[in-house]
């Protein structure tokens, strides 16, 4: 497996942090079979107030990516590590119906399997379901419902081309659409 510890910004690191990540990303490889997981990337970089760590495994099915920044370097990468478990956590959840597909189930090594995932909260019951109606509208239409309704998020019909489309708010303050297509 090649495991990279690049650094950026006039950064270059140092064997101990290679090491320390190296350490940490380890947890995160061991949750795969050691054939899933090939390559590591992590690139970290340095700024005047904050370091960066970007880590990149690409692995069979997925690929997990996590960015995080902290004042210190070997808090961001703990950081990052304790994301990407997560992830890894989050996605074999929403797997779980799935995993005794050929692929999915050897993606996954035993070991993952039997950790306990009681000390994370991650939804995975349906615990409402709603029925709306669908309205033709404009995309500014349905932004002024969102906003009135107070959700970040609002269904609707598009007015000129029928298809059911999804406006949202994102992180940023923006709005972005998502819209349906025909298969």
């Amino acid at each position: 497996m090649k495991f990279e510890v690049v650094g950026k910004n006039g950064f270059t690191p140092t064997n101990a942090i290679k090491a320390y990540a190296e350490k940490r990303f380890n947890k995160v490889i061991s949750f795969f079979g050691p054939e899933v997981v090939t390559e590591v990337r992590v690139v970290c970089k340095v700024y005047k107030d904050h370091h960066k760590i970007e880590v990149t495994i690409p692995a069979k099915g997925t690929v997990l990516r996590a960015e995080v920044s902290d004042p210190d370097m070997y808090a961001a990468i703990d950081k990052a590590n304790d994301k990407l478990v997560s992830q890894i956590r989050k996605h074999k959840d929403r797997l779980k119906y799935h995993l005794e597909k050929e692929g999915y189930k050897q993606a996954y090594s035993n070991e993952f399997d039997a950790e306990s995932l009681e000390k994370e909260m991650i939804a995975n019951h349906l615990v409402k379901s709603k029925k709306v109606e669908l309205r033709p509208m404009t995309s500014e239409d349905a932004i002024a419902a969102m906003e009135l309704l107070g959700h970040d998020f609002y269904v609707y019909q598009d007015k000129d081309s029928l298809r059911t489309n999804v406006v949202y708010r994102r992180d940023d303050g923006d709005y972005a659409i998502i819209e349906t297509q025909p298969l």
